[in-house]
């Protein structure tokens, strides 16, 4: 990479970057490969994220958060994940405390957010998000999961699918039908808990990657969801997601320049030291090429992002572009990650090497937080409005 000089962050940004590639570097790549194994980041290390102060800076300090308004410092977590070129964790913790937890932050009842907060910021409840369904996916008005009221509490049946931190998850921000007859209007979104009968889990499923990320399918049969476990109003849940969804796809826009930055470190170091016709790899001209491409867009996508983290810390973030963001960062991980195989050779497809993982776990970033093609939809909207 060129090295560029990043006005974005300050001189304490870059003491706290130390500290977290720090801990990343003890706490989370020396088990990777285990929790590969097991499908899932083990609790253990959701703990120690949680005493390191990590999850959930945001909370106000009297739900045992930091009080950090700063998106910088978010941000830099992502980074610093994507960096080590550990998707599953690269994209399990954000998603508990950049995208799941705003939602309880920002909509939840007192009592709902005494009951989880705390818990998701030490790491002893594990959050997920569920709005996908067996036969709806970017479509979410296509919902089919219903909560029936019941005077004090909302009858929940239905089920959700290819949920991140779903095996793992103690709470979750469910999508459900309150009024089926009123289209996105007749959406709202409730929080149910592990504890709640009724709510079940599917094994973790065999994915392509990301297999150190613990994604089920969720069950809901005669599920009681407490009234206070609604968030916001009742029928205003889709304009909530459209709301909170910006960030989201900042996030993954943040941890796929990220972990595009990781796959082109370990390439140019492999092109290096392999040797092909007594030369090196990296004194071909088309090895130099394809490096030079490379450096050149995640540089200018690197830019780009740190421009949109500036934008959001200022409230000034849309969701079309946070939709470019993640469309272009996504199509760009996936680019490189293709780049650095090929670059690999037959290496390249072995999964004890990186950035076979890493081209594994890449696939999956234009799909989920809506597809591609729905974010090229929202961009339009908005430029022909």
């Amino acid at each position: 990479m060129f090295g560029l000089p990043r006005k974005l962050f300050t001189e304490e940004h870059e003491l706290f970057r130390q500290s977290v590639r720090d801990f990343i570097a003890k706490e989370v790549i020396p088990h990777n490969d285990e929790w590969e194994k097991q499908k899932m980041v083990s609790r253990e290390s959701w703990k120690k994220f949680g005493e390191n102060g990590f999850l959930g800076m945001q909370a106000p300090e009297e739900l045992g958060g930091l009080n950090i308004q700063d998106f910088r410092y978010n941000a830099i977590l992502i980074e610093e994940l994507g960096l080590s070129g550990c998707s599953g964790p690269a994209i399990g913790y954000p998603l508990h405390s950049d995208i799941v937890m705003p939602y309880i932050l920002h909509y939840g009842t007192e009592v709902a957010k005494q009951r989880y907060i705390p818990s998701m910021i030490s790491g002893d409840f594990i959050g997920a998000v569920a709005m996908t369904e067996p036969g709806a996916g970017s479509d979410l008005q296509g919902m089919r999961t219903s909560a029936v009221d019941h005077g004090d509490y909302y009858l929940v049946n239905g089920s959700k699918t290819f949920i991140t931190n779903g095996y793992l998850s103690d709470v979750v921000v469910v999508a459900v039908k309150t009024d089926p007859s009123k289209g996105a209007k007749g959406i709202s979104l409730v929080l149910v808990d592990r504890d709640m009968e009724g709510f079940s889990k599917g094994k973790p499923f065999e994915k392509v990657g990301l297999h150190a990320q613990d994604t089920c399918e969720l069950f809901f049969e005669d599920v009681k969801v407490p009234k206070e476990n609604l968030l916001g109003k009742e029928g205003e849940g889709f304009k909530y997601l459209m709301t909170e969804l910006a960030q989201e796809r900042l996030v993954v826009a943040l941890a796929a320049i990220a972990l595009g930055e990781y796959m082109l470190d370990s390439t140019i170091s492999y092109v290096k030291q392999r040797k092909a016709f007594n030369k090196s790899l990296s004194d071909f001209q088309n090895t130099r090429f394809k490096l030079a491409e490379m450096t050149a867009a995640l540089e200018q996508g690197r830019i780009y992002c740190d421009y949109l983290v500036d934008l959001h810390n200022e409230g000034k973030l849309d969701s079309a572009m946070a939709s470019a963001a993640k469309y272009n960062m996504t199509e760009l991980q996936c680019k490189v990650a293709d780049e650095c195989v090929q670059l690999h050779g037959g290496y390249g497809y072995m999964w004890e090497y990186g950035v076979a993982r890493a081209y594994a776990d890449a696939r999956v970033q234009r799909i989920y937080a809506g597809t591609n093609e729905i974010m090229k939809e929202l961009i339009a909207r908005k430029i022909l409005k």
